[in-house]
């Protein structure tokens, strides 16, 4: 791993492989760079840990700073030091909303858009505040009960009953990833990156000119519903449905998803 420093925060990255495309992966909620170690796709791959995020993280302060504009807007200053050629930005659930809003302000630095299980956000602002005020009670929660607990409670969800089927060992490696998060930086991610806080990009769909690749699992039915608007209205959108899978497509069928990413 090796490390840049921006504004006194060590982003961390491992960067593998050689010449075109230019791959950059972008976790979701509570991973890091390590969610995309199975997945090498033909060229150079560059695998970040986002803001806050990763095992050993010093506190973000301020908090602030997980804002969605400013985290595009640091991330632009990581991926200036590390490439300038034109990158393929893939995106995972969290990190999708960050690529998408990456996107809609430096198109010219992307050759293409891949988002997993993406959305653009809540189009009713009485949703963005219904969806800001239950963030806000997880972030109290996180912290009233520590991340053991807080994790146990998370993988409960039925968002992520497709993995059961992953091996045992994967289960844990991901289980011990996420109670390794800095709880500081959790708090301070759902206040302030949430859903509820991101802004509406669904207008701005239709101005994306890139090609953009959706990716989903077969049996998210929720965000395979919000993939179907979004498909809609981009005017150079491709959507891709991978069978076997849930919300986390890239880790409950890597060899499927590695298969895509090399056909684009």
């Amino acid at each position: 791993m090796e490390t840049i420093e921006i504004d006194g925060y060590p982003y961390m990255y491992e960067k593998t492989g050689a010449g075109a495309p230019v791959w950059v992966f972008l976790h979701g909620f509570l991973g890091s760079h390590a969610d995309f170690a199975e997945i090498a796709p033909q060229g150079t791959i560059i695998r970040l840990d986002l803001l806050g995020f990763g095992s050993d993280k010093p506190t973000v302060d301020p908090a602030m700073r997980f804002a969605s504009s400013q985290q595009v807007a640091e991330l632009q200053r990581v991926l200036r030091q590390l490439t300038n050629e034109p990158i393929r930005l893939v995106g995972y659930s969290m990190g999708a909303r960050l690529a998408l809003a990456y996107a809609l302000t430096y198109p010219e630095n992307l050759e293409m858009l891949v988002l997993e299980s993406g959305t653009p956000g809540l189009a009713e602002a009485a949703a963005r505040t219904d969806r800001q005020k239950a963030d806000q009670l997880k972030a109290e929660h996180v912290g009233e009960v520590g991340m053991e607990a807080f994790i146990d409670e998370w993988e409960q969800m039925p968002l992520f009953k497709s993995q059961a089927h992953v091996s045992q060992a994967q289960q844990t490696f991901m289980h011990q990833q996420r109670v390794q998060q800095n709880v500081e930086n959790v708090q301070a991610s759902l206040n302030y990156f949430g859903t509820g806080q991101m802004p509406n990009f669904w207008p701005a769909l239709a101005d994306i000119q890139l090609p953009t690749i959706l990716i989903n699992g077969a049996t998210d039915q929720k965000f395979l519903g919000i993939s179907d608007q979004m498909e809609t209205r981009l005017t150079n959108g491709r959507r891709f449905v991978i069978s076997d899978a849930g919300h986390n497509v890239h880790f409950e069928a890597p060899q499927a998803f590695e298969a895509l990413l090399n056909q684009l």
